[in-house]
């Protein structure tokens, strides 16, 4: 299909092209001329993009149902999107990660930072499970599977459906096998020396989060011979992490009692078990309970979900996060450690410090101690931030010493 093929969308004539020529991947419906010949374009369809003076800049995928309605693909008019396409663009993934990383545990694409919008993609050895985000992605998923058949390794592909982004697509929650055949079980997944359970079927999002690696990491370093508290733990991120550096106890908090059972699996499969303990319930909840009952940890850590992420659930989600700085800092014994993360992209780092900070002041106050903001830690290198779009750089980790 060549460029002159290719139906048109066009922005407004007062619209700035410049951030778009600039990097910028998305262009939303107030800056699109949205007329009956461009909302009659279906979701997912390949189209040109023109400034408002019918200059071309590049292939977008559009879905007229989502406020972001242009997706940037390709600066080059007479690109071609097919399967070489998609595959020169995850082997460019690829070759990155495999640099990185000496097992094939990783994220391998992720989103508009690896050039591929409202893709992501995790790889489990010859597994990946592959989240379609947008439109688009749901069209070509055929297309998708053969790409990720062509990378060395890589046998099975799995479709996940679930997510906010798929709902705001107006995409279904229906997950397949798009190539060969869906795991028996949790599949073991080794990461920072510890043996986490990925459920790839039936886990939240892709049945693991790598984003947090290098703050496991640097939480482990804090870990040995202490007793740790990880806090909306999931299967278990940050505890078998600190477990596997040597951390005397580790209890982990959750509201999902499969993701605890496959933190105690994964302890179990350390040769551990005996040493990892699990509260089941609300995260809050547990922590009140823990303080009541006089608990002390060396180590305390909180992942919550997203509690801001879109910008009109902002002052919400600060105040949320505020609450769990301040529940959490009380079970810190003196000079021990309190990290506090934040996966919401509307809540940038310094009103989510602040927002912790905060909650840390409050809980702290008439005690005579004090807090130190020892470390920032980001998402690892196989989450690349694309420069000219915050959100592709959403996760903050702030670790304190109280």
């Amino acid at each position: 299909m060549t460029a002159l093929s290719f139906p048109i969308v066009r922005l407004r004539p007062k619209t700035d092209a410049r951030k778009i020529r600039h990097g910028s991947p998305w262009v939303f419906d107030n800056e699109l001329v949205m007329d009956r010949r461009t909302k009659a374009i279906a979701p997912g369809t390949i189209a040109l993009l023109e400034d408002g003076a019918r200059e071309p800049l590049g292939l977008v995928a559009v879905n007229c149902a989502s406020r972001i309605v242009a997706r940037m693909l390709d600066r080059d008019p007479n690109a071609t999107i097919d399967v070489d396409w998609i595959h020169a663009r995850l082997a460019r993934a690829l070759a990155m990660r495999a640099r990185i990383y000496d097992a094939p545990y990783y994220r391998l694409v992720h989103a508009e930072g690896d050039g591929l919008p409202g893709v992501v993609i995790d790889r489990f050895d010859d597994s990946v499970v592959f989240q379609p985000n947008a439109a688009w992605t749901e069209t070509l998923k055929a297309e998708f599977a053969e790409a990720l058949l062509r990378l060395e390794g890589v046998t099975h592909v799995l479709k996940n459906a679930s997510g906010r982004a798929r709902v705001l697509e107006g995409l279904d929650d229906s997950a397949e096998v798009l190539a060969g055949g869906a795991p028996d079980g949790p599949v073991p997944v080794p990461m920072n020396g510890a043996t986490y359970l990925a459920d790839l079927t039936g886990g939240q999002k892709t049945g693991l989060f790598f984003d947090q690696r290098p703050n496991h990491a640097f939480a482990a370093q804090l870990a040995p011979g202490a007793r740790v508290l990880d806090v909306f733990s999931h299967v278990g991120g940050f505890g078998l992490a600190a477990l596997a550096a040597g951390a005397a106890a580790v209890t982990c908090v959750d509201g999902s009692a499969p993701a605890l059972a496959l933190a105690e699996g994964g302890a179990a499969a350390m040769g551990q078990g005996d040493r990892l303990s699990v509260r089941c319930g609300n995260a809050n909840a547990q922590m009140e309970a823990l303080a009541a009952e006089g608990a002390l940890f060396d180590l305390v850590v909180c992942d919550p979900p997203a509690y801001a992420p879109k910008k009109s659930a902002l002052e919400k989600g600060l105040r949320a996060y505020e609450r769990v700085a301040m529940l959490a800092a009380p079970l810190v014994a003196e000079g021990g450690y309190l990290v506090l993360c934040s996966c919401s992209h509307a809540a940038d780092l310094s009103r989510f410090r602040a927002a912790c900070s905060r909650g840390i002041g409050r809980a702290l106050a008439g005690s005579g101690r004090t807090a130190q903001l020892i470390h920032t830690g980001f998402a690892g290198p196989d989450h690349p931030m694309l420069p000219q779009l915050a959100e592709s750089g959403y996760l903050k980790a702030l670790f304190y010493r109280l």
